[in-house]
């Protein structure tokens, strides 16, 4: 069956900086655009970012935008989120998604794959 798989997750000081990694199999993964969402205790799925399947068309909440970057390795069948500049507010545990829309959304409802997602604790 189709795998996520993301790594990367940590305790980090705010200001610090992580990278997730997003390892996907059993999918052909070029033809998917990803994204990232976070979920904090208590409260709803979050999107973070998201990116086309050609690695364009990048799309960012205000919260963090700026501060992380999602990029994507269509030969590794991989995607990343470069988060710079981490706040206590960014603890979460983070999922990588993937979906069969063209275009990126920031619904969880779109996507049709997940990760088992991975603790991102920052602390002040």
């Amino acid at each position: 069956q189709v795998q996520l798989v993301e790594s990367g997750g940590g305790l980090v000081q705010a200001g610090d900086s992580l990278r997730l990694s997003c390892a996907t199999s059993r999918i052909t993964f070029g033809i998917y655009t990803m994204a990232w969402f976070r979920q904090a205790p208590g409260k709803e799925r979050e999107f973070v970012g998201g990116l086309g399947k050609f690695g364009t068309n990048t799309i960012y909440p205000t919260s963090v935008k700026g501060r992380f970057t999602i990029s994507r390795d269509n030969a590794k069948s991989t995607v990343y989120l470069q988060m710079n500049s981490l706040k206590p507010e960014d603890t979460a545990v983070y999922f990588c998604a993937a979906g069969s829309r063209a275009q990126v959304s920031v619904s969880p409802s779109e996507y049709d794959f997940w990760g088992q997602g991975t603790q991102v604790t920052v602390s002040s």
